[in-house]
């Protein structure tokens, strides 16, 4: 293709140079080349005998842009090119002044044969706008001054004939499309000289309440613009931004809006473009001004608080019932309804003020405390009878005023030593005091004894009038063995109006100090220490004394583990050992044996006879007995009754063998009955009797002797 398109660059631009020529042309295809599509390659290869070659230019003048050329061809060859770059414009070869572009035609024909390979242009489409060079094919503007924003394409057809243009010839056409670029040669134009906005009173501070927009016939960045308020008594209020994507101005509120005080606004606004082509500033000025008037719309608004906050003032220890202060709000509105006034309470919130609804005056409803809650804030309500649903909130802030009602009281618990070798007029410590009032009812603080005591004859008060004390010794040298702590009353008085005054004690211990001042013992360390025990020996004398509990406590529980023997008191001894059921002859059965004679022997004086059977044989006279009784035992007293018993014949045998249903071993004392008893032999041991201790031995004794005389 270079080698078709060389003759003809070499023609054109009278260059005989073929290898510069290629050269020119290889530099600028390779500018070119990125901005070819495939379809515009295929266009520059040879069909047939005629090949069109063409070259885009980029022209400048007073009055006219660089272009963008879309160039095709028809016929045999359809081509089309789309303008370089603006940052390659310097790299375009300028052929001629208004040169668009050119076509190149080529004859396979032998130009030396006649005037068959002559070749001559012409434009079959395109007039009256553009031109073409018969010899050359350079294409130019015709008309001066092309507008964009009044045509933006044309189609152009160039026709290329051979034989010098003489009938006979053969032809070939190609179609070159041809853009207009935008440059900025159009200013922004406001539609409308005069504009109306309505906007309501309630706008929100910051939204936008209308939109504006200037027209401009350019394109792209050509049609810029930036909005802007030049004058106008809302300029304040107002205030307008850019849209960049619809390139509207955006009107937003810049302060609240006020229907009673002002009703209306008035702005000037202008529209300026961004970018500005000097080469078109005889056509400006590039901006255009509008008035917009902004009507303001009646709203019916909540009440409106005289003050955007209050603040109030009240004495603790107030009675219930004592004024705050007062809040006022009105309707802004023309109609100017009554308001309501109430205080809005969280539910959790304790209710110390309460708000008559028609006047706004605040009362307390409890008693306040500084010193528990010194500050309160609440927020009263209004809303407009006709409209209960409108509300304004303001907040009222109530500072509670100082009562000098708490005296001054110590700033904290004190511990305070004196030395034993002290001297008179020596400070031991120092002392402050604090106030639960506020600072005008607190400080200055007065310490000072109490008159009405005695003088203390060991320590005395200083007021050292910086709201302080110091504590000082009157005498020298004190000693714990003798008395180890001191209490020492004192008062402590405000400045408040009135005074209130307090009283404490301090106590002051007496302690063992270095040479320097430096406490060494104190109290039961002391009291140790002189006693000549140290520390360890005290732990080890504890020990010692646990370790013997220890033992005490388990010698206790091995006792309480053992079987003791049976220990039994003189006093569980019993008169009859055994209980048993007598079934016998009834009553003078039951009068013929009296157990309880065993008890005494020397009770029985007297002879006792069966009512019911009258004695017939005289027994012994029982003085004659009587004599002998103090001397014998119960053994001997038995066997005189037993042989009285036996020797009288008129008493029948009242006495008589019974068998008794017993559960068990038997008893291995055997019975007293006097059957057995007449008895001779009996088998029984009462050795074991001596074994149950000392309440038996009486018994054992008994037995043991009836023992011996059956063995003897």
């Amino acid at each position: 293709m270079l080698e078709n398109c060389t003759p003809i660059l070499t023609k054109v631009m009278g260059l005989s140079n073929t290898s510069l020529l290629e050269k020119v042309l290889g530099l600028y295809l390779s500018l070119m080349i990125p901005q070819v599509t495939s379809t515009q390659q295929k266009a520059w290869t040879e069909s047939r005998r005629l090949t069109m070659c063409f070259m885009p230019k980029l022209l400048t003048d007073e009055q006219t842009s660089p272009l963008n050329l879309n160039l095709s061809s028809s016929s045999k060859c359809k081509t089309s090119m789309t303008m370089l770059p603006s940052s390659q414009m310097d790299h375009t070869l300028l052929l001629c002044p208004k040169c668009l572009t050119w076509v190149t035609a080529t004859d396979a024909d032998d130009p030396t044969y006649g005037n068959s390979a002559r070749v001559v242009y012409s434009i079959l489409q395109g007039q009256p706008y553009f031109s073409v060079d018969p010899k050359t094919g350079v294409i130019r503007t015709a008309l001066h001054n092309m507008d964009r924003e009044a045509r933006e394409h044309y189609s152009v057809v160039i026709q290329a004939k051979d034989m010098a243009g003489q009938v006979g010839g053969l032809s070939g056409s190609t179609t070159v499309n041809i853009t207009l670029t935008d440059v900025n040669d159009n200013p922004p134009r406001f539609p409308q000289k005069h504009y109306q906005l309505y906007v309501p009173e309630s706008a929100q501070v910051g939204s936008a309440v209308g939109k504006i927009k200037a027209n401009d016939a350019d394109t792209g960045s050509n049609a810029d613009m930036t909005y802007s308020i030049i004058n106008g008594d809302g300029i304040g209020i107002f205030s307008i931004s850019t849209d960049k994507e619809t390139r509207e101005g955006i009107l937003s509120l810049k302060k609240p809006l006020n229907y009673e005080k002002k009703k209306s606004y008035t702005l000037n606004i202008e529209g300026a473009n961004t970018h500005l082509d000097f080469r078109f500033s005889h056509l400006g000025p590039f901006k255009d001004a509008t008035m917009l008037k902004i009507i303001v719309g009646d709203v019916d608004e909540p009440p409106l608080f005289s003050m955007p906050s209050y603040v109030m003032e009240v004495y603790e220890n107030a009675k219930i019932g004592t004024v705050v202060g007062t809040v006022l709000a009105q309707d802004p509105d023309s109609a100017n309804s009554l308001v309501r006034y109430f205080i809005d309470y969280n539910a959790e919130d304790d209710r110390f003020f309460n708000i008559d609804a028609n006047t706004g005056t605040i009362k307390t409803t409890k008693v306040l405390d500084r010193e528990e809650t010194p500050w309160y804030n609440i927020t009263v309500a209004a809303s407009e009878n006709d409209n209960p649903g409108l509300l304004s909130h303001v907040t009222v802030g109530i500072r509670v005023l100082d009562v000098n009602d708490n005296p001054p009281e110590l700033a904290r618990e004190y511990d305070i030593v004196v030395c034993e070798n002290s001297k008179p007029g020596q400070v031991i410590h120092t002392i402050s005091a604090t106030d639960k009032d506020d600072f005008a009812n607190g400080p200055r603080f007065n310490f000072f004894l109490d008159e009405h005591l005695s003088v203390n004859p060991n320590f005395t008060l200083k007021d050292n009038e910086d709201n302080t004390a110091s504590i000082l010794t009157r005498r020298r040298r004190f000693s714990r063995t003798i008395q180890d702590v001191y209490y020492l009353p004192i008062m402590i008085s405000d400045g408040g109006i009135p005074s209130l005054s307090s009283s404490s004690t301090l106590t002051i211990r007496v302690c063992a100090c270095e040479r320097d001042g430096r406490v060494r013992t104190c109290h039961a360390e002391a009291f140790l220490s002189s006693a000549g025990l140290s520390t360890g020996a005290l732990i080890a004398i504890l020990l010692c004394v646990v370790i013997l509990l220890a033992i005490v406590v388990l010698f206790i529980t091995l006792r309480r583990s053992k079987k003791e023997p049976l220990i039994i008191s003189e006093e569980d001894v019993r008169e009859n050992v055994v209980t048993y059921d007598d079934e016998g002859g009834g009553e003078e059965d039951t009068e013929a044996f009296d157990i309880t004679a065993l008890r005494n022997p020397s009770a029985a004086e007297e002879l006792k006879y069966r009512r019911d059977i009258r004695p017939e044989v005289k027994l012994t006279p029982r003085h004659q007995t009587l004599a002998t009784l103090e001397s014998i035992d119960v053994q001997e007293f038995i066997k005189q009754r037993l042989a009285e018993a036996d020797l009288d014949p008129s008493v029948p045998p009242y006495d008589s063998l019974q068998t008794y249903a017993y559960e068990g071993q038997r008893s291995e004392a055997g019975s007293i009955s006097s059957l057995d008893s007449a008895t001779t032999q009996s088998d029984q041991d009462y050795q074991y009797l001596g074994d149950w201790g000392p309440e038996f031995k009486k018994l054992a004794e008994l037995y043991g002797e009836i023992e011996s005389e059956r063995t003897t």
